[in-house]
This record gives C-alpha cells, sequence and structure tokens, in this order.
C-alpha cells in the first residue's frame, strides 16, 4: 500500500469521472449527477443492506432532532447529515470481533456495530432504560459485547485508548483489528500524535478515519492545520495514508477492506481521510453563520451520499425508487416503537447514579449517608 496522500481506492470501468475541490475524481452518472464507484467485492444483497444503514443513521437523527425541539432530549443533538456514508462504509468492513470507537457525528458506525435505535434515543433522552441509565448523554455509551467502545468528549483521546486495546488484543493472542474516529479538528491534538505514533512503531493494527468534514465546531479546516490533506500526516508515522471520497459509501467500505485487511495481516496502523462534508451546525443549537451562503445548498444538491447510492443502486439494476420507499417505510415502523418504548421509559433514580462506578461485585456503591438535623 502506497502512502502518498490522493490516493483512492476503487473508481468505475469506463465510466465518466468528476473532478471536485480536493482534485479527486469521482464517478458520474450518464446525466453528470455524482455517482459511486462500481468496482467493488460487495453482493447487491450487501448493498441493500449498506443502504439500510445509511437511510436508518439519516432517520433516526431526524427523530432525535423532533424530539430535541420537543425538549425531550437532554443536551445537544450532533447529526452527520451529509457524512453518512463515511462511518457507514468504513464500519461495515470491519468484523463482528473487531472494536471500533466513533465520534458523536458517527452514529452510522454505532448502528453497524449492532447497537439498537431505542438505545441510541433512551440515551438522548437520558433514561432508565438506555444504556448508561441517564448518566451520560447521545454516544456516549459503550458496549464490549458488541465491540463497540464509547466515545468522550476530550477529542483525539480515544485514539491512543484504541492503542492499547489492539496492543492488549496482541497479548492476549487474539485476532482484532480496531477502528477509531477523529475530526479534522481532532487530528492536531496530542493524544492523535502519541497514539497513532505507538500504534505505528508496534505496528499494531489500528485504523483511524480523519473526517474531513470542513469544520472544526466553526473554525475552516484550513485555519487549525497547515497540510492540504489529512493523510499527508501518515508521513510523520511511517505508515499508509489513503485519501477516500467520504461521500462514496462504496469506496469508504472498498478503502476501510483493503486497510483492515492490511493491518490484520501484520502491516500496522493506516490513517485514512475521509473528505467530506458536515451540512448542519457543530450541533443543533449551532446557526452555522460562520459558513459562506450557498455552500451547504450546493452540497445537499450536488453532493449527497444517500442520493449518490441511490443513483448508483438504480443505474446498477440492484434497486428500484419502489425499494427505497419500501425501506423507508419499514425504517420508520421500527422508529415509532422505538420512540414510544424510549418516551415510555421513567427517568432514572438519583441513587442509580452511585452505582455502575465501579465493579458493584466487589465494591459497593457510594451511596451518600442521609443528613440528619441537631438536636437542640
Amino acid at each position: 500500500m502506497s502512502s502518498e496522500p490522493g490516493q483512492t481506492f476503487g473508481g468505475p470501468t469506463g465510466a465518466s469521472r468528476s473532478d471536485n475541490e480536493f482534485g479527486m475524481t469521482s464517478p458520474v452518472t450518464a446525466n453528470g449527477q455524482l455517482s459511486c464507484t462500481s468496482e467493488t467485492t460487495l453482493s447487491p444483497q450487501q448493498m441493500i443492506e449498506l443502504y439500510r444503514y445509511l437511510k436508518l443513521t439519516r432517520l433516526v437523527e431526524e427523530r432525535l432532532v423532533n424530539l430535541y425541539r420537543q425538549t425531550k432530549v437532554v443536551g445537544g443533538v450532533f447529526r452527520s447529515l451529509g457524512q453518512e456514508a463515511t462511518a457507514v462504509g468504513t464500519a461495515y468492513a470491519l468484523e463482528e470481533r473487531d472494536f471500533v470507537t466513533p465520534l458523536i457525528r458517527d452514529l452510522g458506525a454505532v448502528l453497524v456495530k449492532g447497537i439498537r435505535p431505542r438505545d441510541v434515543i433512551a440515551q438522548y433522552m437520558a433514561k432508565a432504560w438506555g444504556p448508561s441509565e441517564g448518566r451520560d448523554l447521545n454516544i456516549h455509551f459503550g458496549d464490549m459485547s458488541k465491540g463497540f467502545i464509547g466515545p468522550i468528549s476530550h477529542l483525539g483521546d480515544m485514539i491512543p485508548v484504541m492503542t492499547g486495546i489492539t496492543l492488549g488484543a496482541r497479548l492476549q493472542k487474539k485476532d482484532i483489528c480496531a477502528m477509531a474516529y477523529i475530526g479534522d479538528g481532532g487530528t492536531s491534538t496530542g493524544a492523535f500524535h502519541e497514539g497513532l505514533n505507538f500504534a505505528a512503531v508496534q505496528r499494531l493494527p489500528l485504523i483511524v478515519v480523519a473526517e474531513y468534514n470542513h469544520y472544526a465546531y466553526s473554525t475552516p479546516t484550513s485555519k487549525q492545520t497547515a497540510v492540504k490533506h489529512l493523510a499527508e500526516k501518515a508521513s510523520g508515522y511511517g505508515i499508509p495514508g489513503y485519501i477516500v471520497d467520504g461521500n462514496d459509501v462504496i469506496a469508504c467500505y472498498e478503502t476501510a477492506k483493503k486497510a483492515v485487511d492490511f493491518a490484520r495481516n501484520g502491516g500496522g496502523a493506516v490513517l485514512i481521510e475521509a473528505k467530506t462534508y458536515r451540512r448542519r451546525g457543530h450541533a443543533e443549537h449551532d446557526d452555522q453563520r460562520y459558513v459562506p451562503a450557498g455552500e451547504i445548498e450546493y452540497w445537499a444538491e450536488q453532493n449527497d451520499p444517500i442520493d449518490r447510492f441511490e443513483r448508483f443502486l438504480v443505474d446498477g439494476k440492484i434497486a428500484e425508487p419502489e425499494d427505497f420507499d419500501r425501506i423507508t417505510t419499514e425504517i420508520n415502523g421500527g422508529l415509532d416503537e422505538d420512540v414510544a418504548w424510549a418516551e415510555s421509559s421513567p427517568m432514572p433514580e438519583p441513587e442509580r447514579a452511585a452505582y455502575g462506578v465501579f465493579d458493584n461485585a466487589l465494591v459497593a456503591p457510594a451511596l451518600r449517608p442521609k443528613v440528619f438535623g441537631r438536636n437542640g
């Protein structure tokens, strides 16, 4: 594998291609609309499953926004609108035994790893039936049985955590890979450097997916890192670095699959940069006044990952528009039940906050003692 930035996997044979702002070429349909790469190892059934995950991610987030506007969500809602293909496509390349740690905008990876939408919804609502029983919010929870390591808010810090997981797995002679996601702003942190450097030196099977979505909160990427491509940073660690069209779900899968195979076979760490775009603010409260006029609309109209995949599936006679409608109806039906289930959950009892902090089989919950009034 080459460590030169700018390389992408896949690409349609004999199809038209279009250059984008990054100097990358993307496949287009006969009428000039963006499509997806046709060179893939995915079966038609797998492609339909990928589409379902893409649509599920977007629809779950739409439900969360509705709940947020009804003041039923505790805290903020962090959407991945416009960049769902990156998380879904890369996580789909992992095997069941592998581990993943997402960022707050990588809901798609969480769903691919088998976390139920109802758990995500109850978590956002801080309900007792949520995975953390109201102790934390959004996707700040984990499920070791599904290979899902919950993220924390300190961006970049999960890179050394996943480095430790891959090192521990090696010591236990377990054949696993780990995938950690980081935003463009997070690649400028010390934790990112320390974790990736250690993984590179130890040749650990860690794949870091860096999402170039144009903004670190409100700071343009060009204002917080000097390199044009985040993948260029891979050369400083002596590991392969690849750039992929983050809105092409098939390209994301194929890139990640080759990276996973490389890492699992002893090659060591890999850095993947996904070029994408965040069409919503940092969270729902962010009005995006820092974004140039017309930029969001351009990406929504010209480079939506779900629209691109639908064109590809129709052009390839893998699916018809009626199939998309059916899948959407099925997903919405399940989400109706999930939202009702989450809303029916009680709020957590205050005393439960003391449980699960330590292993309660060894350490009793540290409950606050009752305070009695003084006599006299």
